[in-house]
């Protein structure tokens, strides 16, 4: 199968104690993990914007993305509370997140406001993590339509460069279970396909997430390159069994 990434967004639910606390114990597993040492494993930690100094110290040393749950489309100037591509980077972050289903919902960030932002991001040689999912139940070929024509815009006119597309069923996420296998399958082999078909998106790669678990990954096998998990992350525990199963898979013969 090749690199899989496990990709978590901590959104706001943590304090800046807790996450710090939260870093240690994560840099602690993911050492012991070979399969994220030797990169089989791409893991990406997304934190709130002030938590990622602690991030980026704890994980020092350790191949592990810190990303941001959002970026600016504006370079830097007189954008008050804006976070620009440039800082991001200055700093060390190495994945931003734009287009979350929340962002779309409660801030009416349009696709070209989010294509905007993929494109600071990739000036910058941050890898834009790119959220498209539909917001009801469609079935799996409409929604598979859908999501292709979403990405298509999120993606319009941003420069060459590789991308993590993160599908995220609006309806799955905070659910007790993911989307039906079939349909989850079903959209992500149709967005990979879309992605393939345009060479300046070589090393693109498509996770899912919308109440990702374990034994999601084993199931999907080669339909999905990793997973975006959520909550369930906040668990230690939770969060290493992901990554030993996405070690398994990424090591399979």
């Amino acid at each position: 199968m090749g690199q899989v990434t496990v990709a978590v967004s901590l959104k706001t639910y943590f304090s800046n104690a807790e996450a710090t606390a939260w870093f240690t114990l994560i840099a602690e597993r993911v050492r012991k993990v070979p399969a994220v040492i030797d990169e089989s494993v791409r893991v990406v930690v997304i934190p709130t914007y002030l938590q990622i100094p602690s991030a980026l110290r704890a994980f020092r040393g350790i191949p592990v993305l810190i990303g941001a749950q959002d970026v600016s489309a504006e370079p830097p100037g007189a954008f008050t509370g804006e976070v620009s591509a440039d800082e991001l980077a200055e700093v060390g972050v190495g994945v931003a997140e734009v287009g979350h289903a929340e962002r779309r919902r409660l801030f009416s960030e349009t696709d070209a406001l989010i294509a905007a932002k993929a494109t600071a991001a990739l000036r910058h040689r941050i890898t834009p993590l790119v959220c498209v999912g539909e917001a009801a139940d469609l079935g799996a070929r409409a929604a598979a339509l859908l999501n292709v024509q979403q990405m298509a815009a999120n993606l319009e006119g941003v420069p060459p460069g590789a991308v993590i597309i993160a599908y995220e069923p609006v309806w799955a996420i905070g659910a007790d279970r993911p989307a039906q296998d079939e349909h989850i399958s079903t959209v992500t082999r149709a967005l990979r396909a879309e992605l393939n078909a345009h060479r300046d998106r070589e090393g693109s790669v498509v996770i899912y997430g919308g109440s990702a678990g374990p034994g999601l990954l084993t199931r999907l096998g080669d339909a999905v390159d990793g997973v975006f998990l959520g909550r369930f992350a906040h668990d230690p525990d939770a969060f290493t069994s992901v990554l030993d199963e996405a070690a398994a898979i990424a090591h399979r013969d």
